[in-house]
């Protein structure tokens, strides 16, 4: 009898664990939410909810063959800063500070900060990789 008893108490020992492990459960999880409404970053365990909460992250273009240029704005790349050395249409022949030449492509999406330039004047552009301006000053 004394087998029969332990087992007994045994199971009524699990059952109500098991039953406060349910009711406990809705209650962790509205706390879990709250946290979440607070410090949305906090809750976040894997790298698909960090990008959920990010959005979608731009893909990047490969870089164009040597002589081929981006025909829009896009993502900078860097910051390039020099003297105009050649204009021929839309591309702008610029020597920098290390006397380095280097061709970018000024085209309508091109934003000029000071007006147009001409051969001579000393400019800072922010070009893609593709070596468009996206700025020009």
């Amino acid at each position: 009898m004394r087998i029969t008893s332990e087992t007994s108490l045994l199971a009524i020992a699990a059952a109500t664990l098991a039953a406060i492990s349910f009711m406990a459960e809705p209650a962790l999880a509205k706390e879990k939410e709250k946290a979440a409404k607070h410090h949305p970053h906090a809750a976040t365990t894997s790298s698909a909810a960090a990008a959920s909460l990010l959005g979608s992250v731009p893909e990047q273009s490969p870089a164009p063959k040597p002589g081929q240029y981006d025909s829009k704005p896009g993502i900078a790349w860097k910051t390039v800063g020099g003297t105009v050395k050649d204009i021929q249409g839309e591309t702008y022949t610029v020597e920098d500070y290390d006397g380095s030449q280097m061709k970018m492509r000024v085209g309508q999406g091109t934003k000029h900060l000071r007006g147009n330039k001409k051969v001579g004047d000393t400019i800072r552009a922010e070009i893609t990789h593709g070596g468009f301006a996206n700025s020009i000053q």
